[in-house]
Protein backbone atom coordinates (compact mmCIF):
# COMPACT_ATOMS: atom_id res chain seq x y z
CA UNK A 1 0.00 0.00 0.00
CA UNK A 2 1.21 3.77 -1.30
CA UNK A 3 1.69 6.06 1.83
CA UNK A 4 -0.82 8.02 0.30
CA UNK A 5 -3.47 5.45 1.24
CA UNK A 6 -1.61 4.36 4.28
CA UNK A 7 -1.52 7.97 5.61
CA UNK A 8 -5.78 8.19 4.66
CA UNK A 9 -5.95 4.74 7.08
CA UNK A 10 -4.47 6.86 10.20
CA UNK A 11 -3.63 10.32 9.66
CA UNK A 12 -6.09 13.46 10.73
CA UNK A 13 -5.02 16.55 7.92
CA UNK A 14 -5.82 19.72 9.27
CA UNK A 15 -8.24 22.19 8.11
CA UNK A 16 -9.39 19.04 5.85
CA UNK A 17 -12.95 17.58 5.45
CA UNK A 18 -11.68 14.02 5.44
CA UNK A 19 -15.12 12.54 3.80
CA UNK A 20 -14.33 13.42 0.55
CA UNK A 21 -10.24 14.29 0.77
CA UNK A 22 -8.46 13.40 -1.98
CA UNK A 23 -5.27 11.31 -1.21
CA UNK A 24 -2.72 13.52 0.46
CA UNK A 25 0.39 14.03 -1.99
CA UNK A 26 3.87 12.39 -0.37
CA UNK A 27 6.35 14.63 -0.52
CA UNK A 28 9.68 12.76 -0.26
CA UNK A 29 12.42 15.96 -0.50
CA UNK A 30 12.73 19.35 -1.09
CA UNK A 31 15.48 21.72 -2.34
CA UNK A 32 15.46 25.55 -2.19
CA UNK A 33 11.90 26.51 -3.55
CA UNK A 34 11.25 23.07 -4.71
CA UNK A 35 9.30 19.58 -3.43
CA UNK A 36 9.49 16.58 -4.73
CA UNK A 37 6.49 13.73 -4.39
CA UNK A 38 7.33 9.95 -4.48
CA UNK A 39 7.21 9.43 -7.97
CA UNK A 40 9.56 12.04 -9.14
CA UNK A 41 7.49 15.17 -9.51
CA UNK A 42 8.66 18.63 -9.10
CA UNK A 43 6.12 21.39 -7.32
CA UNK A 44 7.30 24.85 -6.95
CA UNK A 45 6.52 25.88 -3.03
CA UNK A 46 4.47 29.11 -3.46
CA UNK A 47 3.03 29.08 -0.27
CA UNK A 48 6.20 28.24 1.46
CA UNK A 49 4.74 25.24 3.29
CA UNK A 50 2.55 27.34 5.06
CA UNK A 51 4.10 30.60 5.22
CA UNK A 52 6.98 28.95 7.83
CA UNK A 53 10.15 28.73 4.99
CA UNK A 54 12.19 31.67 3.87
CA UNK A 55 15.56 29.90 2.88
CA UNK A 56 14.77 27.30 0.75
CA UNK A 57 13.88 23.43 1.61
CA UNK A 58 16.79 21.42 3.17
CA UNK A 59 19.32 24.50 3.75
CA UNK A 60 22.46 22.32 3.86
CA UNK A 61 23.42 25.99 6.53
CA UNK A 62 20.39 25.22 9.37
CA UNK A 63 20.76 21.46 8.47
CA UNK A 64 24.45 21.79 9.52
CA UNK A 65 23.62 23.93 12.63
CA UNK A 66 21.07 21.57 14.18
CA UNK A 67 22.75 18.34 13.28
CA UNK A 68 26.27 20.28 15.48
CA UNK A 69 23.58 21.04 18.25
CA UNK A 70 22.18 17.53 17.99
CA UNK A 71 25.54 16.22 18.66
CA UNK A 72 26.07 18.29 22.06
CA UNK A 73 22.31 18.69 23.59
CA UNK A 74 19.20 17.87 22.06
CA UNK A 75 17.18 19.65 24.59
CA UNK A 76 17.22 20.36 28.97
CA UNK A 77 14.46 21.51 30.86
CA UNK A 78 14.41 25.69 30.86
CA UNK A 79 12.91 26.47 34.37
CA UNK A 80 15.97 26.90 36.14
CA UNK A 81 18.40 25.99 33.85
CA UNK A 82 19.61 27.44 29.80
CA UNK A 83 21.81 27.23 27.04
CA UNK A 84 23.81 28.79 24.72
CA UNK A 85 21.36 28.77 21.46
CA UNK A 86 18.64 30.04 23.39
CA UNK A 87 20.84 33.10 24.87
CA UNK A 88 22.36 34.29 21.73
CA UNK A 89 19.23 33.99 19.85
CA UNK A 90 17.36 36.09 22.35
CA UNK A 91 20.02 38.48 22.16
CA UNK A 92 20.19 39.11 18.31
CA UNK A 93 16.26 39.17 18.40
CA UNK A 94 16.37 42.10 20.74
CA UNK A 95 18.78 43.87 18.91
CA UNK A 96 16.55 43.94 15.26
CA UNK A 97 13.05 43.81 16.59
CA UNK A 98 11.26 47.25 16.58
CA UNK A 99 10.74 49.05 19.49
CA UNK A 100 13.17 48.63 22.76
CA UNK A 101 11.68 45.00 23.60
CA UNK A 102 14.03 43.58 26.55
CA UNK A 103 12.89 39.97 27.07
CA UNK A 104 12.16 36.77 25.47
CA UNK A 105 9.59 34.18 26.25
CA UNK A 106 9.99 30.79 24.05
CA UNK A 107 6.89 28.68 23.09
CA UNK A 108 6.24 26.07 20.50
CA UNK A 109 4.24 28.11 17.80
CA UNK A 110 2.25 31.03 16.87
CA UNK A 111 -0.55 30.40 18.29
CA UNK A 112 0.88 29.57 21.91
CA UNK A 113 3.25 33.07 21.07
CA UNK A 114 -0.51 34.74 20.94
CA UNK A 115 -1.64 33.04 24.19
CA UNK A 116 2.15 33.92 26.14
CA UNK A 117 1.25 37.48 24.87
CA UNK A 118 -2.89 37.76 25.69
CA UNK A 119 -1.33 35.96 29.12
CA UNK A 120 1.26 38.83 29.70
CA UNK A 121 -1.02 41.33 29.35
CA UNK A 122 -3.84 40.28 31.29
CA UNK A 123 -1.39 39.23 34.16
CA UNK A 124 0.48 42.81 34.22
CA UNK A 125 -2.80 44.90 34.48
CA UNK A 126 -3.77 41.93 37.27
CA UNK A 127 -0.74 41.95 39.48
CA UNK A 128 -1.03 46.55 39.04
CA UNK A 129 -4.71 46.04 39.91
CA UNK A 130 -5.65 47.96 37.77
CA UNK A 131 -9.07 46.85 37.01
CA UNK A 132 -8.47 46.57 33.08
CA UNK A 133 -9.29 43.44 31.24
CA UNK A 134 -10.47 44.11 28.52
CA UNK A 135 -8.94 42.64 24.64
CA UNK A 136 -9.23 44.43 21.73
CA UNK A 137 -9.03 42.99 18.47
CA UNK A 138 -9.89 43.23 14.51
CA UNK A 139 -13.10 41.82 12.99
CA UNK A 140 -11.29 39.97 10.64
CA UNK A 141 -8.97 38.64 12.97
CA UNK A 142 -7.26 35.39 12.86
CA UNK A 143 -4.26 35.10 15.77
CA UNK A 144 -4.43 31.06 16.48
CA UNK A 145 -6.43 27.74 16.93
CA UNK A 146 -6.06 27.64 20.56
CA UNK A 147 -8.56 29.42 23.39
CA UNK A 148 -7.21 32.53 23.81
CA UNK A 149 -6.13 32.68 20.33
CA UNK A 150 -9.51 31.92 18.48
CA UNK A 151 -11.03 34.38 21.43
CA UNK A 152 -9.20 37.41 19.76
CA UNK A 153 -10.14 35.96 16.36
CA UNK A 154 -12.94 36.66 14.16
CA UNK A 155 -16.43 34.94 14.75
CA UNK A 156 -16.39 32.36 11.18
CA UNK A 157 -15.78 29.05 10.61
CA UNK A 158 -12.86 28.53 12.09
CA UNK A 159 -14.26 29.65 15.93
CA UNK A 160 -18.14 28.82 15.17
CA UNK A 161 -18.32 25.41 17.39
CA UNK A 162 -16.67 26.74 20.30
CA UNK A 163 -17.84 30.58 20.59
CA UNK A 164 -20.08 29.53 23.87
CA UNK A 165 -16.42 28.71 24.99
CA UNK A 166 -14.55 31.87 23.97
CA UNK A 167 -13.97 34.92 26.21
CA UNK A 168 -15.52 38.22 25.64
CA UNK A 169 -13.49 40.41 23.17
CA UNK A 170 -14.39 44.04 22.21
CA UNK A 171 -14.11 44.20 18.02
CA UNK A 172 -13.22 46.75 15.85
CA UNK A 173 -13.50 47.19 12.23
CA UNK A 174 -10.49 45.97 10.35
CA UNK A 175 -9.48 49.26 8.82
CA UNK A 176 -9.34 48.38 5.52
CA UNK A 177 -9.40 51.65 2.63
CA UNK A 178 -12.37 53.46 3.73
CA UNK A 179 -12.73 52.04 6.85
CA UNK A 180 -10.38 53.88 8.62
CA UNK A 181 -11.73 56.85 10.34
CA UNK A 182 -14.58 54.17 11.40
CA UNK A 183 -12.33 51.77 13.30
CA UNK A 184 -10.52 54.73 15.17
CA UNK A 185 -13.55 55.90 16.48
CA UNK A 186 -14.25 52.61 17.89
CA UNK A 187 -10.81 52.06 19.10
CA UNK A 188 -11.21 55.74 20.68
CA UNK A 189 -14.64 54.42 22.29
CA UNK A 190 -13.14 51.43 23.93
CA UNK A 191 -9.85 53.29 25.27
CA UNK A 192 -12.34 56.02 26.83
CA UNK A 193 -13.97 53.01 28.96
CA UNK A 194 -10.34 52.55 30.53
CA UNK A 195 -10.92 48.82 30.69
CA UNK A 196 -9.21 47.83 28.08
CA UNK A 197 -5.93 45.80 28.64
CA UNK A 198 -4.31 45.09 25.31
CA UNK A 199 -4.92 45.80 21.69
CA UNK A 200 -3.99 42.65 19.61
CA UNK A 201 -3.35 43.18 15.59
CA UNK A 202 -1.44 41.36 12.38
CA UNK A 203 0.19 44.60 11.31
CA UNK A 204 -0.65 45.39 7.69
CA UNK A 205 -1.52 41.82 6.63
CA UNK A 206 -4.42 39.94 7.88
CA UNK A 207 -3.02 36.38 6.42
CA UNK A 208 -5.83 33.44 6.98
CA UNK A 209 -8.86 35.87 6.39
CA UNK A 210 -7.50 36.39 3.24
CA UNK A 211 -3.86 38.41 2.86
CA UNK A 212 -6.09 41.60 3.49
CA UNK A 213 -4.17 44.83 3.62
CA UNK A 214 -4.31 47.94 5.24
CA UNK A 215 -1.76 51.32 5.70
CA UNK A 216 0.59 51.94 8.15
CA UNK A 217 -0.59 55.43 8.59
CA UNK A 218 -3.84 53.94 10.82
CA UNK A 219 -2.07 51.51 12.46
CA UNK A 220 0.66 54.01 14.01
CA UNK A 221 -2.32 55.98 15.26
CA UNK A 222 -3.68 52.69 16.63
CA UNK A 223 -0.49 52.05 18.65
CA UNK A 224 0.01 55.99 19.32
CA UNK A 225 -3.63 56.02 21.14
CA UNK A 226 -3.24 52.94 22.88
CA UNK A 227 -0.16 54.09 24.46
CA UNK A 228 -1.84 57.46 25.56
CA UNK A 229 -4.42 55.17 27.79
CA UNK A 230 -2.01 52.29 28.97
CA UNK A 231 -3.29 49.89 26.82
CA UNK A 232 -0.67 47.19 25.98
CA UNK A 233 -0.36 46.71 22.06
CA UNK A 234 0.78 43.28 20.79
CA UNK A 235 1.61 42.97 17.57
CA UNK A 236 1.46 39.58 16.00
CA UNK A 237 4.11 39.16 13.84
CA UNK A 238 3.70 35.30 13.28
CA UNK A 239 3.03 35.74 9.55
CA UNK A 240 4.43 39.07 8.57
CA UNK A 241 8.25 38.53 10.51
CA UNK A 242 11.49 38.21 8.56
CA UNK A 243 11.18 39.81 5.37
CA UNK A 244 7.21 38.90 4.37
CA UNK A 245 6.43 42.63 3.82
CA UNK A 246 9.41 43.93 2.74
CA UNK A 247 10.84 44.78 5.70
CA UNK A 248 12.22 42.27 8.71
CA UNK A 249 8.96 43.38 10.62
CA UNK A 250 5.95 44.45 9.50
CA UNK A 251 6.34 47.24 12.49
CA UNK A 252 9.09 48.62 11.58
CA UNK A 253 6.62 50.68 8.90
CA UNK A 254 5.22 52.49 11.89
CA UNK A 255 6.68 55.22 13.83
CA UNK A 256 4.93 54.12 17.40
CA UNK A 257 6.52 50.62 18.09
CA UNK A 258 4.07 47.19 19.86
CA UNK A 259 4.87 46.92 23.57
CA UNK A 260 5.22 42.69 22.66
CA UNK A 261 5.50 41.27 19.35
CA UNK A 262 4.72 37.74 18.71
CA UNK A 263 7.11 35.51 16.75
CA UNK A 264 6.75 32.19 14.93
CA UNK A 265 6.76 30.76 11.00
CA UNK A 266 9.62 31.95 9.65
CA UNK A 267 11.57 32.21 12.76
CA UNK A 268 14.10 29.04 12.45
CA UNK A 269 13.81 29.42 8.49
CA UNK A 270 11.03 26.80 8.65
CA UNK A 271 13.01 23.84 10.19
CA UNK A 272 11.45 23.70 13.20
CA UNK A 273 8.67 25.02 15.32
CA UNK A 274 9.18 27.47 17.87
CA UNK A 275 7.85 30.28 19.31
CA UNK A 276 8.64 34.10 20.54
CA UNK A 277 6.91 36.72 23.09
CA UNK A 278 9.15 39.82 23.40
CA UNK A 279 7.82 42.64 25.42
CA UNK A 280 9.12 45.88 26.91
CA UNK A 281 10.67 45.73 30.57
CA UNK A 282 7.90 48.01 31.85
CA UNK A 283 5.94 44.76 31.02
CA UNK A 284 8.32 42.07 32.44
CA UNK A 285 8.65 44.45 35.76
CA UNK A 286 5.16 44.06 36.90
CA UNK A 287 5.62 40.48 37.52
CA UNK A 288 8.67 41.08 40.05
CA UNK A 289 7.28 40.77 43.21
CA UNK A 290 7.98 39.34 46.69
CA UNK A 291 3.93 37.79 46.16
CA UNK A 292 5.22 34.52 44.83
CA UNK A 293 1.68 35.09 43.09
CA UNK A 294 2.95 37.19 40.25
CA UNK A 295 4.75 34.91 39.13
CA UNK A 296 3.96 34.25 35.27
CA UNK A 297 2.69 30.52 35.54
CA UNK A 298 3.16 29.65 31.88
CA UNK A 299 5.26 27.18 30.20
CA UNK A 300 6.05 24.17 27.78
CA UNK A 301 7.62 21.44 27.78
CA UNK A 302 9.99 22.13 24.92
CA UNK A 303 10.42 25.78 25.62
CA UNK A 304 13.31 27.05 24.16
CA UNK A 305 14.61 23.78 22.38
CA UNK A 306 18.27 23.87 21.20
CA UNK A 307 17.51 22.26 18.54
CA UNK A 308 14.93 24.72 17.67
CA UNK A 309 17.03 27.69 18.85
CA UNK A 310 20.16 26.73 16.67
CA UNK A 311 18.08 26.73 13.27
CA UNK A 312 16.50 30.17 14.23
CA UNK A 313 20.21 31.20 14.77
CA UNK A 314 20.92 29.97 11.52
CA UNK A 315 18.24 31.48 9.66
CA UNK A 316 19.69 34.56 10.91
CA UNK A 317 23.08 34.08 10.02
CA UNK A 318 21.60 33.77 6.18
CA UNK A 319 19.70 36.85 6.19
CA UNK A 320 23.29 38.40 6.05
CA UNK A 321 25.62 35.38 4.16
CA UNK A 322 23.11 35.12 1.40
CA UNK A 323 21.94 39.10 0.33
CA UNK A 324 18.58 37.74 1.49
CA UNK A 325 16.91 41.09 1.30
CA UNK A 326 18.34 41.37 -1.96
CA UNK A 327 16.17 38.59 -2.80
CA UNK A 328 13.35 39.95 -1.04
CA UNK A 329 13.54 42.80 -2.98
CA UNK A 330 13.38 41.62 -6.28
CA UNK A 331 10.17 39.31 -5.18
CA UNK A 332 8.62 42.51 -4.46
CA UNK A 333 9.15 44.32 -7.39
CA UNK A 334 8.35 41.23 -9.52
CA UNK A 335 4.71 41.05 -7.65
CA UNK A 336 4.10 44.61 -8.20
CA UNK A 337 4.45 44.57 -11.88
CA UNK A 338 2.99 41.50 -12.17
CA UNK A 339 -0.27 42.97 -10.10
CA UNK A 340 -0.41 45.95 -12.38
CA UNK A 341 -0.20 43.46 -15.21
CA UNK A 342 -3.65 41.45 -13.54
CA UNK A 343 -5.24 44.42 -11.83
CA UNK A 344 -8.28 45.02 -14.85
CA UNK A 345 -8.59 41.19 -15.82
CA UNK A 346 -12.62 40.85 -15.56
CA UNK A 347 -12.12 37.77 -13.36
CA UNK A 348 -10.21 39.55 -10.52
CA UNK A 349 -12.49 41.36 -8.05
CA UNK A 350 -8.77 42.35 -6.63
CA UNK A 351 -5.46 42.48 -6.08
CA UNK A 352 -3.17 42.96 -3.02
CA UNK A 353 0.52 43.08 -2.58
CA UNK A 354 2.85 44.01 -0.25
CA UNK A 355 6.43 42.71 -0.17
CA UNK A 356 6.70 38.88 -1.31
CA UNK A 357 2.65 38.26 -0.65
CA UNK A 358 1.02 38.70 -3.31
CA UNK A 359 -3.06 38.02 -3.23
CA UNK A 360 -5.36 37.54 -6.00
CA UNK A 361 -8.98 37.43 -5.35
CA UNK A 362 -10.66 36.36 -7.89
CA UNK A 363 -14.73 37.63 -8.90
CA UNK A 364 -16.81 34.57 -8.68
CA UNK A 365 -20.21 36.27 -8.07
CA UNK A 366 -20.59 34.94 -4.53
CA UNK A 367 -18.87 36.59 -1.55
CA UNK A 368 -15.23 36.08 -0.19
CA UNK A 369 -15.35 33.65 1.69
CA UNK A 370 -12.50 30.85 2.94
CA UNK A 371 -15.65 28.21 1.92
CA UNK A 372 -16.18 29.49 -1.73
CA UNK A 373 -16.22 26.57 -3.90
CA UNK A 374 -13.89 27.54 -6.36
CA UNK A 375 -10.78 26.59 -3.97
CA UNK A 376 -11.72 23.05 -5.51
CA UNK A 377 -10.74 23.54 -8.41
CA UNK A 378 -7.75 25.97 -7.81
CA UNK A 379 -6.20 23.99 -5.64
CA UNK A 380 -5.69 20.32 -8.48
CA UNK A 381 -5.21 23.38 -10.84
CA UNK A 382 -2.19 24.34 -9.88
CA UNK A 383 -1.01 21.26 -8.93
CA UNK A 384 -1.69 19.81 -11.63
CA UNK A 385 0.90 22.72 -12.96
CA UNK A 386 3.49 21.90 -10.85
CA UNK A 387 2.99 24.40 -8.23
CA UNK A 388 1.39 24.08 -4.35
CA UNK A 389 -0.91 26.81 -3.46
CA UNK A 390 -3.41 26.57 -0.62
CA UNK A 391 -6.28 29.19 -2.15
CA UNK A 392 -8.26 31.07 0.88
CA UNK A 393 -11.72 30.49 -0.68
CA UNK A 394 -11.54 32.18 -3.61
CA UNK A 395 -8.26 34.16 -2.84
CA UNK A 396 -5.21 32.40 -4.35
CA UNK A 397 -2.10 34.10 -2.83
CA UNK A 398 1.94 33.44 -2.76
CA UNK A 399 4.18 33.66 -0.47
CA UNK A 400 7.63 32.01 -1.71
CA UNK A 401 10.83 31.33 -0.24
CA UNK A 402 13.13 34.00 -0.68
CA UNK A 403 15.27 31.87 -2.81
CA UNK A 404 12.89 31.53 -5.65
CA UNK A 405 14.29 32.31 -9.31
CA UNK A 406 12.86 34.96 -11.45
CA UNK A 407 12.13 32.24 -13.88
CA UNK A 408 9.91 30.62 -11.33
CA UNK A 409 7.93 33.18 -9.85
CA UNK A 410 7.16 34.38 -14.21
CA UNK A 411 6.17 30.70 -14.38
CA UNK A 412 3.70 31.21 -11.33
CA UNK A 413 2.22 34.24 -12.65
CA UNK A 414 1.77 32.79 -16.07
CA UNK A 415 0.14 29.59 -14.43
CA UNK A 416 -1.98 32.35 -12.73
CA UNK A 417 -2.99 33.99 -15.79
CA UNK A 418 -3.91 30.69 -17.36
CA UNK A 419 -6.34 29.73 -14.69
CA UNK A 420 -8.24 32.94 -14.49
CA UNK A 421 -8.62 32.45 -18.37
CA UNK A 422 -9.97 28.90 -17.93
CA UNK A 423 -12.59 30.00 -15.13
CA UNK A 424 -16.17 30.36 -16.40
Amino acid sequence: MSISKRDLESVWHPYTQMKDADLAVTIVKGNGASLYDENGNKYIDAISSWWVNTHGHAHPYIAQKVYEQFLKIEHVIFAGFTHEPAVVLAERLLKILPGNLSKIFYSDNGSTAVEVALKMALQYHDNLNTGKNKIIAFEDAYHGDTFGAMSASARNVFTNAFQSKLFDVCFIPTPLSGKEEQALCALEDILQSNQAAAFIFEPLVLGASGMLMYEEKVLDLMIQMCSQYQCITIADEVFTGFGRTGKMFATEYCNHKADVVCLSKGLTGGAMPLGVTACKQFIYDAFLSDDKRKTFFHGHSFTANPLACSAANASLDLFEKENTFEKIKIISQLNIAFAQNISTHSKVKEVRVIGTILAVEINTGDKSDYLNEIKHFLFPYFLKHGIIVRPLGNIVYIVPPYCITEEELNYIYQIIKNCLEEIK
